[in-house]
């Protein structure tokens, strides 16, 4: 039998990791944006109320924030492949507890174990591009990216369908088939190309610190509303505590989990607070909109729908601002896109009913869509370009965590300020999106998610005003990698 020739091979393995990497990623992406139109359906079934639909958003993302940095220097030390397909199993181990789970507690800890897993394959899944594609790491994260958009376009539909005609367990219990497919591409796809290298750091001390900081500002800002200041004191005092302790760790260790020198690099500052901004806005904006909709008496199918628009102004329209942003600097598309999502945003205001969505929210949906493809790859530019070569990948994860975190933030902030609102309103009961509600309840309803509407609008406005004063405004001199702007994604807005 005749021995398949070396480049032959070589394809083979590229072909198999791609599509791995993609379904794997994809995975983990839409388990952001499709359990957002399931959260009604989970608070019908478990009793979640409010704050409980916001764990279950914010201990994945949490998880994800937390172990992005691990999870690529961990493949780093033992091997891109191996680490991946742990990253699979442990993602897949999680979702069937997740579909499984009989209280609130149970489904949180399962969203928290998804995160991890999440955070390990995606970290990995890009480096093993990277190494396996070599000279045309370029072109293969370009596929990997329309493949996970085009996952992303159909998801929350699928998602939605799901929850509708079957139960929002289905949503985490298809994972599992999904996850063992990419366990056999990864496989099969095995080649000579990696092995452990041992250089990155693995700096658990710094990465516990940004866990613990983040997990105790957010459950303070979230069980603030329900428990009370004296409850949720202790906890924000240890999230502070956390920080200023992560902070002096940075300093003093001799290889911190984000170098000091990274952080001292002009630019990269001001790139990474646009993001935190950027991301704080969208983060609240995609959660809470999908399920106001279903309390405007929208199926979770059509609730689905708001992430339609967006998605596909991503695939079409990113590379060309990415582009843009090469050749002028991304002052200008990131200025402008924010405040067009900002404007986008107070369209909502308009809308307190079905009608209202049809129009008002139809607009606000599309203006989104040309907004965000504006800011979400030049963004990630600012933040590479600052960076030097040898510190791409951090720079690449810090500013992941960064919209990561701002998120969290924003979710949890506009949460609690929501809950405050719709009692101020003359609302009762933790839920203030309950589809059955009426009349004081209802307006109370409509109200709390203006009020929500005039939050997000507020940070987007920011991000478009911090943009226009601290970032760049001509061509970048240099990116740290082979791979331009134009093929850049950062994390999903979700």
């Amino acid at each position: 039998m005749e021995a398949s020739h070396p480049t032959d091979a070589a394809h083979r393995v590229r072909i198999l990791t791609l599509f791995a990497t993609a379904l794997g990623s994809a995975l983990a992406f839409l388990d952001t944006t499709v359990v957002i139109v399931a959260l009604p359906a989970m608070d019908d079934d478990i009793g979640l109320g409010l704050s409980g639909q916001q764990w279950v958003y914010l201990a994945y993302a949490l998880s994800l924030s937390a172990f992005y940095l691990v999870g690529g220097a961990i493949g780093d030390r033992v091997g891109l492949r191996h680490t991946f397909i742990v990253g699979v199993v442990l993602f897949a181990v999680a979702s069937l507890l997740t579909a499984l789970a009989p209280s609130e507690g149970v489904l949180i800890g399962g969203r928290a174990l998804q995160g991890v897993g999440g955070a390990v394959l995606t970290t990995t899944s890009l480096a093993l591009l990277r190494v396996t594609w070599a000279g045309q790491a370029g072109r293969a994260i370009g596929l990997w990216t329309a493949l996970t958009s085009l996952a992303t376009v159909g998801g929350p539909l699928l998602g939605g369908v799901i929850v509708q005609t079957v139960s929002w367990r289905f949503v985490f219990l298809i994972n599992v088939p999904l996850a063992v497919v990419t366990v056999v591409l990864a496989v099969a796809g095995r080649g000579e190309e990696e092995k452990a290298t041992g250089r990155s750091t693995l700096d658990l001390v710094g990465s516990s610190l940004v866990a613990v900081a983040l997990v105790g500002i957010t459950y303070a800002l979230v069980e603030l509303p329900a428990r009370g200041l004296a409850a949720v004191a202790p906890f924000f005092v240890v999230g502070i505590a956390a920080s200023i302790g992560l902070i002096v760790w940075t300093l003093r260790v001799g290889a911190p989990v984000i170098p000091p020198s990274l952080l001292r690099m002009p630019g990269l500052a001001a790139a990474n607070l646009v993001t935190l901004v950027m991301y704080a806005a969208l983060g609240a904006h995609l959660l809470f909109l999908p399920v106001y909709l279903q309390f405007l008496g929208f199926s979770p199918t059509l609730a689905g729908l708001v992430f339609v628009p967006p998605s596909l102004g991503l695939v079409l329209l990113a590379p060309r601002f990415g582009r843009y942003a090469d050749r002028n600097g991304p002052r200008v598309p990131i200025a402008v896109g924010a405040a067009t999502i900002g404007v986008a945003v107070l369209l909502l205001l308009q809308v307190s009913s079905r009608p209202d969505a049809w129009t008002w929210g139809g607009a606000s949906i599309c203006l989104v869509a040309i907004g965000l493809p504006a800011v979400v790859a030049p963004v990630t530019a600012a933040a590479l370009a600052a960076a030097p070569e040898d510190l791409a990948g951090v720079a690449a994860g810090l500013n992941q965590t960064v919209a990561r975190v701002g998120g969290i933030l924003s979710v949890a902030a506009i949460g609690a300020l929501a809950g405050w609102w719709f009692i101020d309103q003359g609302g009762s009961g933790d839920t203030p999106f309950d589809p059955s509600a009426s009349g004081v309840e209802r307006g109370a309803g409509v109200d709390t998610f203006h009020a929500i509407v005039l939050c997000v609008a507020g940070l987007a406005f920011l991000a478009s005003a911090l943009a226009a004063t601290f970032l760049r405004g001509q061509r970048q001199s240099k990116t740290p990698s082979s791979v331009s702007s134009a093929t850049l994604r950062s994390s999903p807005p979700a």
